[in-house]
């Protein structure tokens, strides 16, 4: 009796029995199959680490690609992912993700990262030891030295790579980058880029007392890399983004969207240095609060980039907390700055532009410009803008590593992997300034406040002081380990 090929089969289980061609067997030229018939072997299966919340909303606009099958749902937390359960009702369901990969390897094609910050890089690292391609939400580390693992890792696996910073691939951003090649702002020197985050609680003690843990949660797994802390009621599922133990703060959850452009259009590689003053409560002594675990209210962070090619160095400024550079002269009194509440802004020698979140709305300074200027289009567009984002990476998996479409994507991880250290060396300096010593009198210090560290990217190093060094790389808890 001839065996049938099943058609719901895995990409990988489909290829591997392509053998039965030989015995008679062939494949079906898709306009046989019919329109909008997408054949096994264009169908990337992909396991979903992390699937409430943002993670729901990626897995769908994959499934929407029409080319991906969401076939894994891996969630700590029984209570978020209720949509995605109904969503993709046949999709096998894990808690452990290390559990998933090892008993469905097979079968997966590609991993969806879609968890708190801190378990990003293990969860990522796992999957591409294991040649899945992946996808992993913004930021795509917590820490530096993870950023560089990634990136590094995506060659050595040779995997195909996005960070879900959508707007990457928007057509403001590629709007921005032909203006600045056409001249029209002359060099960049000075970018400002701002945001009205954090939207959670910051600068704040943790919490003394321990709460239940909800039913339906596994918190050990939850804290994953993290140290063994109690839990407490209203870290999940949005504010852990304010603890450094969990979270990269309002730098974490915007500066991926917001610096990208900046990132596009001057070409910024590693910052040489970075400073940054805080806002932060103070208790009623009249001394600074000291709250080492959680994030400031606001900060200003000033990163500086070596000019290349004979160009101006850039001096890059993040403003949080609402903080916002003065507004441009040319912009009406009346126009919005960015979208509002975010924006990049960029000063030239010749003249300004800015833009809104993600690169939305590009406006040349004064906006009349905007209409006036034109220059032709040089950079092609992703097909569906932002949500082409996702469907990009789905097309480049299935492509495969080393492919035109794998390396046009737009913030794979040898984009996103320099963006994202840029990002967090602003939390390096927010954290060095909460560096506390004694002096010799027993009088507590602050050695780190407002101090200008230098960085050799090169290295992964702060090399004028030391003791901000530790905010490169953690120590993980006991039993794990990014594996490399």
């Amino acid at each position: 009796m001839k065996k049938k090929i099943a058609f719901n089969s895995s990409r990988r289980d489909f290829l591997k029995n392509s053998s039965w061609a030989t015995a008679g067997f062939f494949i079906v030229p898709r306009h046989v199959l019919g329109r909008g018939f997408t054949a096994p072997s264009d169908k990337l299966i992909i396991a979903g680490i992390g699937a409430g919340g943002k993670g729901e909303s990626d897995l769908r606009y994959f499934s929407e690609s029409g080319k991906a099958e969401i076939a894994y749902l891996c969630d700590v937390d029984d209570r978020q992912i209720t949509a995605s359960v109904k969503r993709f009702p046949k999709a096998k369901r894990y808690k452990d993700f290390r559990q998933m990969l090892a008993k469905e390897a097979k079968h997966i094609d590609a991993v969806s990262v879609s968890i708190p910050d801190h378990s990003h890089a293990v969860a990522a690292m796992a999957a591409m030891q294991l040649n899945k391609h992946v996808y992993v939400q913004k930021p795509l580390t917590h820490d530096i030295y993870e950023a560089r693992m990634l990136t590094q890792a995506a060659h050595r696996y040779k995997v195909v790579t996005q960070m879900g910073n959508q707007g990457a691939s928007g057509d403001g951003v590629r709007q921005l980058q032909e203006w600045y090649a056409a001249g029209i702002i002359g060099d960049v020197h000075t970018i400002y880029c701002f945001t009205d985050r954090p939207i959670w609680p910051q600068g704040v003690p943790r919490p003394t007392t321990s709460s239940p843990i909800p039913a339906g949660l596994d918190y050990d797994l939850w804290l994953g890399t993290a140290p063994q802390k109690d839990y407490f009621d209203g870290v999940l599922p949005f504010n852990w983004r304010g603890w450094w133990d969990y979270g990269t703060g309002a730098l974490g959850d915007m500066a991926c969207h917001i610096m990208a452009p900046a990132f596009a259009v001057a070409s910024l590689g590693y910052p040489i240095s970075a400073e940054c003053s805080v806002a932060t409560k103070y208790i009623t002594n009249w001394n600074r609060a000291y709250y080492p675990e959680s994030g400031p209210i606001a900060s200003h962070i000033t990163l500086v980039f070596k000019g290349e090619n004979g160009k101006p160095d850039v001096e890059l400024h993040w403003m949080d907390g609402g903080i916002q550079p003065t507004r441009p002269v040319e912009l009406g009194p009346n126009e919005v700055f960015g979208d509002g509440g975010n924006g990049t802004y960029f000063i030239g020698t010749k003249g300004n532009m800015m833009c809104g979140t993600y690169g939305i709305n590009p406006q040349l300074l004064p906006t009349s410009r905007t209409a006036e200027t034109k220059v032709p289009q040089t950079i092609a567009r992703v097909p569906g803008g932002d949500e082409g984002h996702y469907a990009a990476w789905v097309e480049a998996a299935i492509a495969g590593y080393g492919s035109d479409k794998a390396k046009n994507l737009s913030s794979n991880f040898d984009i996103a992997g320099p963006l994202t250290e840029s990002v967090l060396m602003g939390n390096l300096a927010i954290r060095s300034n909460d560096i506390q010593k004694k002096n010799a009198k027993g009088d507590i210090e602050y050695p780190g406040r407002h101090i200008k560290l230098l960085w050799d990217g090169a290295n992964m190093k702060i090399t004028n002081f030391d003791d901000a060094n530790q905010f490169v790389k953690r120590t993980y808890r006991d039993g794990w380990s990014l594996g490399v």
